[in-house]
């Protein structure tokens, strides 16, 4: 299914937006419409059956997008750093670790203009046996 290059920006608009008028604006030549023409070539826009599919794939592929949570990857993040221990490769456990305390905020990255790194790790951290 083809659509225009105005009606494809007009898709992704109105699923940022979640407003057609706006993504119509934002999409097409607009700046002599009144506001009325405005909603109603939105509204056309909306019931074109190309332009509905395309805004359904759209809404579809965020959706799966947010599936992908911090809990997620976390869990990922533990499975791994669980088979390294068992592997006995401390150096990619301490790599899981780190990505999970750095995904949580908990460590920061900091590069010196001079090029030297350095890590920060916040002062709030809790350790297991201290939340038991």
């Amino acid at each position: 299914m083809k659509i225009t290059p105005k009606k494809e920006k007009f898709s992704q608009k109105y699923v940022e937006l979640g407003n057609a008028s706006e993504a119509y604006r934002q999409s097409y030549n607009a700046k002599n419409m009144t506001t009325k023409t405005i909603n109603e070539a939105a509204s056309r826009l909306l019931n074109d059956s190309k332009v509905a599919a395309r805004i359904k794939q759209l809404q579809e592929r965020l959706q799966k997008r947010h599936e992908v949570t911090v809990d997620s990857i976390t869990a990922e993040l533990e499975q791994a750093r669980i088979l390294a221990m068992m592997e006995k490769q401390a150096a990619s456990a301490v790599s899981a670790s780190n990505s999970k305390a750095k995904l949580h905020g908990l460590l920061n990255d900091k590069v010196d203009i001079d090029g030297e790194i350095r890590l920060s790790i916040k002062k709030n951290i809790i350790s297991a046996r201290d939340r038991d």
